[in-house]
């Protein structure tokens, strides 16, 4: 880590295999606030190039799935104190000016701020996502691009149980009637080969989650 904490709001970007696209993303972002990058295992340089840019980095040794590196980013963002964290993906996909309406609608009292994507991937995330405004009134459970309250991950201790693809914790947070708010995001094309893939993996991975969300829905409360 390479520069002394000066901000209550960091930016959790998990990466894997981004040194196309990092630098230019954590210096998009250290406009807004501080950035740690969670790398997951990369075999290319990324870790180097997002700490020559500026950003903390957060290591893992092998790959451990998008959900540990966001695990991983975020619990180290509560523990360094911060107040907010906001998740975004490495790609350069999310716009990094959406950090200031993310910014306000925590500063105005939102525990949790959920991205609304201009367009969906996979036909499963449109599946997850209507399934999502039926039940728990959440337009796009998948987006990447979250805003979070730490002090609602400090008093729950644990992010994901059962590798929901980023989504355990909102369902959560809804269902528990925080005060969860949503925000329109544009997104650009991916530069490269998604970590997640586009094929049937990828669809019965996100459907995988959505059936887990559903039977376990009724555990997934704060208290």
């Amino acid at each position: 880590m390479n520069e002394q904490r000066i901000l209550e709001l960091v930016a959790v970007l998990p990466a894997l295999n981004e040194a196309g696209t990092i630098a230019n993303v954590v210096k998009s972002l250290r406009a807004y606030g501080d950035v740690v990058v969670v790398d997951d295992g990369s075999t290319d340089y990324t870790g180097d190039l997002a700490r020559a840019a500026g950003a903390f980095i957060v290591s893992h040794a092998v790959n451990r799935g998008y959900d540990q590196a966001l695990e991983s980013g975020l619990l180290w963002a509560a523990a360094q104190g911060y107040r907010y964290a906001i998740t975004l993906d490495a790609d350069g996909q999310h716009t990094a000016t959406s950090i200031t309406l993310f910014t306000q609608e925590l500063e105005a009292g939102a525990d949790l701020v959920i991205g609304i994507r201009d367009r969906r991937q996979r036909w499963a995330e449109s599946l997850f996502s209507l399934t999502a405004k039926t039940l728990w009134n959440i337009d796009d459970p998948l987006c990447g691009m979250k805003g979070y309250r730490l002090d609602l991950l400090r008093t729950a201790g644990r992010f994901d149980t059962y590798s929901s693809v980023g989504t355990e914790f909102c369902i959560r947070a809804a269902r528990s009637g925080r005060r969860v708010h949503q925000i329109e995001v544009s997104t650009s094309p991916r530069i490269g080969v998604s970590r997640f893939g586009s094929g049937l993996r990828a669809n019965l991975k996100i459907l995988r989650s959505l059936w887990l969300g559903l039977i376990r829905a009724r555990n997934l409360d704060y208290t």
